[in-house]
């Protein structure tokens, strides 16, 4: 029996129906397996090469970073000469002084290069301190003195707090030993403590200096003692002191008259220690202006030699430098003359009451 015209057009639109639809799932396998092989397509490809989707994709799809510190650089700039500093000659009995304003870093009187090569002596202590206070965990630890720190020192001639073999002494007493009387002990046992050598710690403070930038600075030891390749400048004396007024211990130990050491069995009633600046001054000769602290030094090579900082009652800052004179006493009297271009209050022609 022969089918209609009717049903065999049923029949083919069956077909084809059939056949779209196998067409489709060949597509789509077809597709499915393209995506297995190659990926899916990129469905951001113009956000990508748009420049501000580009942006904000890579904000999205970039891992988050913990944002770095920028480097730590030495807030500390050289004080500067100009046409108003002072050029000091006669009127000072010290081969070399520098009187540098520390809010405005100017210069503002001197005698001889702020860069000259000097021989610190003992205020290489400053740096010694602020060194050692950085890096001390526990200022109630103690240190032993031992039979050959003693007798090393003793040797070199060096001068002490009057710390003994055998006395356990804390990092406090240490840097109040290493600071008011100028004590090497004091020096030693704080770079041993420390860095477990002071060769180890002279290593720190030369890195120190470089982070502070100083430009004409170099140690040898953390007491001053003399070396060839020890030695330092004016105003890099400046920079260090100013550095070491930013941190209260440093600065509230070289500004102490006296101070006694905690009670040992060598020492019952501890060590009496007395600055070597205050013992020569009072800080208040200059009308004006007080000089708070400071730290002298001595060595042959270096002769005597002063650092010191004042303020105003305005808690204005000044700092001072005196180097290469033939007395204790010049250091000091050039001291007041400087402090005195700030308040015109002490003569230039003051002489020193005592010339040994």
């Amino acid at each position: 029996m022969q089918k209609t015209n009717r049903e065999k057009t049923v029949v083919s639109g069956k077909n084809a129906v059939l056949l779209l639809f196998l067409f489709a799932l060949v597509l789509v396998a077809f597709m499915w397996a393209m995506v297995k092989i190659f990926g899916a397509p990129d469905k951001n490809y113009t956000r990508r090469h748009d420049p501000e989707e580009r942006q904000v994709l890579l904000s999205m799809t970039e891992p988050e970073t913990e944002p770095t510190d920028p480097p730590v650089v030495a807030n500390y700039c050289y004080p500067e000469l100009d046409e108003e500093t002072l050029i000091l000659d006669e009127q000072i009995d010290c081969d070399l002084v520098m009187l540098t304003d520390v809010d405005s870093a100017k210069v503002l009187a001197i005698k001889g290069k702020p860069d000259e090569r000097i021989y610190p002596a003992s205020m290489t202590k400053l740096m010694t301190l602020i060194v050692a206070i950085e890096h001390i965990d526990d200022l109630t630890a103690t240190f032993t003195m031992t039979d050959e720190l003693v007798a090393t020192l003793q040797e070199q001639q060096a001068s002490v707090a009057g710390f003994v073999a055998g006395e356990e002494v804390t990092m406090t007493d240490l840097l109040y030993g290493a600071a008011l009387p100028s004590g090497a002990d004091g020096t030693t046992g704080l770079a041993i403590s420390v860095a477990g050598s002071e060769s180890a710690f002279v290593d720190m403070m030369n890195e120190k200096a470089e982070e502070l930038g100083l430009k004409n600075t170099h140690f040898m030891n953390a007491s001053g003692l003399h070396d060839p390749a020890h030695y330092s400048s004016m105003e890099d004396i400046t920079v260090i002191m100013e550095y070491c007024l930013q941190n209260d211990l440093c600065k509230e130990i070289i500004s102490t008259y006296q101070y006694t050491t905690r009670p040992t069995e060598q020492h019952p009633h501890g060590i009496e220690l007395t600055s070597t600046m205050f013992n020569r001054m009072y800080g208040t000769e200059v009308e004006g202006i007080s000089i708070l602290g400071g730290k002298t030094g001595f060595t042959d090579e270096a002769g005597q030699c002063l650092v010191s900082y004042a303020e105003t009652e305005d808690e204005h800052c000044y700092i001072a430098v005196t180097a290469l004179s033939k007395s204790k006493w010049y250091n000091v009297y050039d001291s007041f003359k400087l402090y005195g271009v700030v308040t015109g209050t002490y003569s230039l022609d003051t002489k020193p009451a005592y010339t040994e």
